[in-house]
């Protein structure tokens, strides 16, 4: 059975993904509408999370900022699991010597820092949502092909595996069947939990100015913007950050629970 912190979780994940989808359900203004009068408004019954610095809505905002945050971080982290997975398995199940230079090209870039490398690869490209998205999967394809490497040598030697090999299956055929299904079965709950931290160094990148520019209403963009303003006007700041703080830890409880279903724990 759930728990209760896992229903609570589930409900605020389905909660951002409305938000993601169709944010004029939850918010009826316009994300960019400025109102320099209403500017660096406490929060109130006509502005749930207050004001910016040039009047926005900051709760309209945050909740069109879902759509940008969640998309860049599922695009970037199904972009590392698909290429971490190939390199994975091509390091996996190919002979002795291309296995030794994609697992030494995957530990090279494994030693780098996530957002160093993702920043590194912006410096070569230029600031914006598809530079961000390739540098996010760049950075974290070698944890999954690292990953999927160790899973597809332990499958190899499974006994169902030597098994099927005395029964002349070819070597497609046996990779097909047997070892790639439950080499990349764990996978979508690793990127499950792995999706909060994209979302996180997303907004991290993005709050240096390497995401999406202003006055894109991105969570890390935002807090961007509103870091100058925290002594006289903390909820254009804070209420947006929590928002991002609460995404990622049920994204994060979510996906412990499948994990832990997955491996029968409970």
């Amino acid at each position: 059975m759930p728990t209760a912190t896992t229903r609570v979780a589930a409900l605020l994940l389905a909660l951002m993904l409305a938000a993601a989808i169709a944010p004029g359900l939850l918010a009826h203004t316009d994300p960019l509408a400025a109102d320099p009068f209403a500017a660096l408004q406490a929060p109130s019954g006509a502005h749930w999370f207050g004001t910016d610095q040039l009047g926005r809505d900051v709760f309209t905002r945050t909740v069109y900022g879902a759509r940008y945050s969640l998309f860049i971080g599922a695009l970037a982290t199904a972009l590392s699991v698909l290429a971490g997975g190939v390199l994975g398995l091509l390091a996996g199940l190919a002979p002795r010597a291309v296995d030794e230079v994609v697992s030494r090209a995957l530990d090279v870039l494994s030693s780098f820092p996530e957002v160093l490398l993702a920043l590194l690869f912006i410096a070569f490209t230029e600031p914006g949502t598809p530079s961000l998205i390739l540098a996010i999967a760049l950075a974290f394809a070698p944890r999954y092909g690292r990953i999927v490497r160790a899973q597809t040598l332990l499958v190899r030697r499974a006994g169902y595996v030597e098994q099927a090999v005395t029964f002349g299956l070819s070597r497609f055929r046996l990779a097909w069947r047997h070892i790639v299904p439950n080499v990349l079965g764990p996978l979508p709950i690793l990127a499950t939990i792995g999706l909060g931290t994209a979302i996180v160094n997303a907004s991290a990148l993005s709050f240096l100015g390497m995401g999406p520019q202003p006055p894109s209403p991105e969570w890390g963009a935002m807090l961007s913007e509103s870091r100058n303003y925290l002594r006289v006007a903390w909820w254009s700041a804070i209420l947006p950050g929590a928002t991002l703080t609460l995404t990622v830890i049920a994204l994060t409880a979510v996906g412990r629970r499948l994990q832990a279903r997955f491996e029968g724990r409970r």
